[in-house]
């Protein structure tokens, strides 16, 4: 199961507390904000897409959506969704539990400028009833990020 891997990489770090677990659902951001009773945009969102034929994630906030001009400009290519059923072959987790942590080798993991107005944000953490508390400097250490990118706009 995707949330033992991620569990077995932040207790390999040192920082077992980092997940948190619930009852009830977070598979989308809107259930993950009512589960944390905070506001939607401080979930960080994983969006799976392909890059060159190639699978990204990219972290933005949870009351955005991708920009496909913006998108292209910092890509150099249109955004292609992964279908659903190879999501969880190409990136390691499951359509509702992606997140940034224990993903395949080679996944470059980009943070939206979107999460930045945030002190505090929520990346889900390996299934639809998780999630992980970081500051987006502290996200982007503990996922070894490949970079900032500014590819999203308001729902």
């Amino acid at each position: 199961m995707s949330i033992e891997k991620v569990k077995k990489y932040f207790a390999e770090i040192g920082e077992p507390e980092r997940v948190i677990e619930f009852e009830q659902s977070t598979f989308t951001s809107e259930l993950a904000a009512q589960a944390l009773n905070c506001e939607v945009g401080r979930i960080a969102k994983t969006i799976s897409v392909f890059v060159d034929k190639k699978p990204v994630l990219i972290l933005m906030s949870g009351d955005m959506k991708l920009d496909n001009k913006k998108f292209k400009a910092q890509f150099n290519c249109r955004p292609h969704m992964i279908p659903v059923d190879q999501v969880e072959g190409l990136i390691g987790h499951a359509v509702g539990g992606v997140c940034p942590f224990a993903v395949n080798e080679g996944v470059p993991i980009y943070l939206d400028a979107s999460l930045e107005r945030f002190d505090v944000i929520y990346p889900a953490a390996g299934n639809d009833k998780s999630c992980a508390r970081f500051t987006v400097d502290e996200l982007e250490h503990y996922i070894k990020s490949a970079g900032r990118v500014d590819v999203a706009k308001p729902k």
